[in-house]
C-alpha cells in the first residue's frame, strides 16, 4: 500500500493512512464486540491480529490508529469508561512494542522466513501482551473493584496472544511475501509503508 500522490504534504499523507486504519481496525472489531467475556469490560477480540500488523508495517501512524479504533470501538458499543483512558494508552503501546523491536533493537529487519524469526515474534507478542494488561487490568480493578483481576488479566493475555500468533503472522506472511508490502525496518523507516 503506497500513498504517493504528489505534492501532498507527508502530514496529510500521514493523516489519511491513520484514517485508513482506524476504518480496518473498526471493520474488524465492531462485529465481535458482542460476543463479551466480561460484559462491558472484555470481549472476544480478533481485531488484535492487527496489534502486530500496525506496527511492524505502519509504525506511528498504525499504533495511533490502532489506539484511536479502540477508542471509538467503546464509545460505539457502549462500553467508554474512565478505564478507556488505560486501554487508549495500551493499545498504542501493544503495536508500539513491535515497531519499537524491529526499528530500534532488533539486528535484523522483519521477517517471518524462518524457525528463529517466528520465536522472536512471538516473544515480542508475549511482551506487548504483559505491557498491555499491566497498564489495563489495574485501571480496571481500581474503577471496577469487583472484577476478577486475574480473569480480566488472563483475558487481556489471551487476546494479545492467540490473534496476533495464530490469525496476525499468516496476515504478515501475506502482506510480505505476496503482496510485497515493505515492513518498519531497524535500520530506515522509509523502508516502511512509502508515503
Amino acid at each position: 500500500m503506497a500513498l504517493k500522490t504528489a505534492n501532498i504534504p507527508k502530514p496529510v499523507k500521514l493523516c489519511a493512512l491513520t484514517v485508513i486504519l482506524v476504518f480496518v481496525y473498526l471493520v474488524i472489531a465492531i462485529p465481535f464486540k458482542v460476543m463479551s467475556v466480561i460484559p462491558g469490560f472484555t470481549d472476544i477480540r480478533p481485531v488484535m491480529l492487527l496489534k502486530p500488523v500496525f506496527g511492524i508495517f505502519f509504525g506511528i501512524p498504525g499504533c495511533i490508529a490502532f489506539a484511536i479504533g479502540n477508542l471509538i470501538g467503546d464509545i460505539m458499543s457502549d462500553s467508554l469508561r474512565w478505564s478507556s483512558i488505560a486501554g487508549f494508552a495500551a493499545n498504542f503501546l501493544g503495536p508500539f512494542v513491535f515497531y519499537a523491536f524491529w526499528r530500534w533493537i532488533s539486528k535484523e529487519p522483519f521477517s517471518l522466513r524462518t524457525g528463529k524469526s517466528l520465536l522472536k515474534l512471538t516473544a515480542v507478542v508475549i511482551v506487548s501482551s504483559v505491557i498491555e494488561a499491566l497498564i489495563i487490568t489495574p485501571a480496571v480493578k481500581l474503577i471496577y473493584p469487583d472484577i476478577d483481576f486475574g480473569l480480566f488479566a488472563l483475558m487481556v493475555m489471551i487476546n494479545g496472544t492467540v490473534f496476533p500468533l495464530f490469525l496476525g503472522i499468516p496476515l504478515m506472511i501475506l502482506m510480505q511475501e505476496e503482496l510485497h508490502v515493505k515492513p518498519i525496518s531497524h535500520k530506515s523507516a522509509d523502508q516502511g509503508i512509502q508515503i
